[in-house]
Parts: C-alpha cells; sequence; structure tokens
C-alpha cells in the first residue's frame, strides 16, 4: 500500500509537471502589431529596441523612449527634442528581449557601439512586403495583403526604402530574435 501511494504521488507529480510544459510551450507571445513601422523586420517577439546613434532605447509594449537625462532613466513618448530629426528609419536598431536592458547600458553600449552610424543597413517594417506585417498600423500594404506603393505615415523618418539585406541584430538572451516566419 505504501508504494502505491508513493507511485500514485510520483505520477501526480510528473504529470502536473508535463502540463506546465506543455501549456509553456503553447502560450508563444507574437507582437508584430505592436511593433513600430520603423523597427527592423525578422523578428516576431520585440521587448526593447537599443538604438546605438542615440544611446538609448524604445519599449515596444508601451511606445516610449528610455533615455539617460542627469543620470535618470525617462520614460517618454517621443523622441528628446535634441533627437527630433533622427530618423529611426534609417538608424540601425537592436532587438533587446531582457527585462529592463537599460541597467545594463554599460554592456549594450560597449557591445553595440559598432553599430553607430549604420544607416540603411536593415529592411524597417513599412518597406516589407511580407504579409505578416500588414497588422502594423500605418503599413502601406492594404488588408487584402497586396503592397501598394505609397509615402504613408513617416514621423520620424525619410520616404526612401532602405533595402539592406540584414534582418537585425537580436540577443539572444531572453528569447532574442524570436521566430521567423
Amino acid at each position: 500500500m505504501k508504494h502505491l501511494v508513493t507511485a500514485f504521488i510520483v505520477i501526480s507529480i510528473i504529470t502536473a509537471s508535463s502540463l506546465s510544459i506543455a501549456k509553456a510551450q503553447v502560450n508563444v507571445n507574437i507582437n508584430i502589431g505592436a511593433q513600430p513601422l520603423w523597427g527592423p523586420t525578422g523578428y516576431d517577439v520585440v521587448e526593447y529596441y537599443y538604438l546605438p546613434d542615440l544611446q538609448m532605447y524604445y519599449y515596444v509594449p508601451s511606445h516610449q523612449f528610455i533615455y539617460l537625462n542627469g543620470g535618470n532613466w525617462l520614460f517618454a513618448s517621443s523622441l528628446p527634442a535634441r533627437y527630433r530629426s533622427y530618423n529611426l528609419y534609417s538608424g540601425y536598431k537592436v532587438v533587446i528581449n531582457e527585462p529592463k536592458p537599460y541597467l545594463h547600458y554599460a554592456t549594450h553600449k560597449a557591445k553595440y557601439g559598432k553599430y553607430k552610424g549604420a544607416k540603411g543597413k536593415q529592411v524597417v517594417i513599412r518597406d516589407s512586403k511580407d504579409p505578416k506585417y500588414l497588422v502594423v498600423k500605418g503599413h502601406p500594404g492594404n488588408a487584402k495583403g497586396h503592397y501598394k506603393q505609397s509615402g504613408g505615415d513617416n514621423s520620424g523618418g525619410d520616404k526612401g526604402g532602405n533595402k539592406g539585406g540584414n534582418k537585425g541584430h537580436g540577443q539572444k538572451q531572453g528569447g532574442g530574435k524570436g521566430k521567423k516566419g
């Protein structure tokens, strides 16, 4: 009887952990529709972009720029005044999927500094003809999946096409590049 109870407990634990693992594998977060038009293509999940040219971050879920000001990290819905003429469409973006990456700012600044000034090296969502990006607000493609060329909304960027072959540079920690589709 003692062995039967022990076996039952072991089987219950294994079953419960198997269900938890299966649930975790099925619950995949895809946030393509939340990404900005100026974000690089190739990522199904993006939490933050690090912008090497500006040495700041962009938090995709809340659509906020995160930058240092007087030793404090500030969150703002638009670029600081000194960067308002910066072209977000052509500037390089590094995808970082880790909580509060700005706490590792010195590491990111050193690691991704090589991308500073790498303009036009990424294809951005606005310029992609991939149907999965049609869900992004303001994308020039229409609801039927046909791509139509138009000037579109250009808040912060140029209207020229950025036709670089690089799909972006992601950090693998915490999910990194996400599922490519």
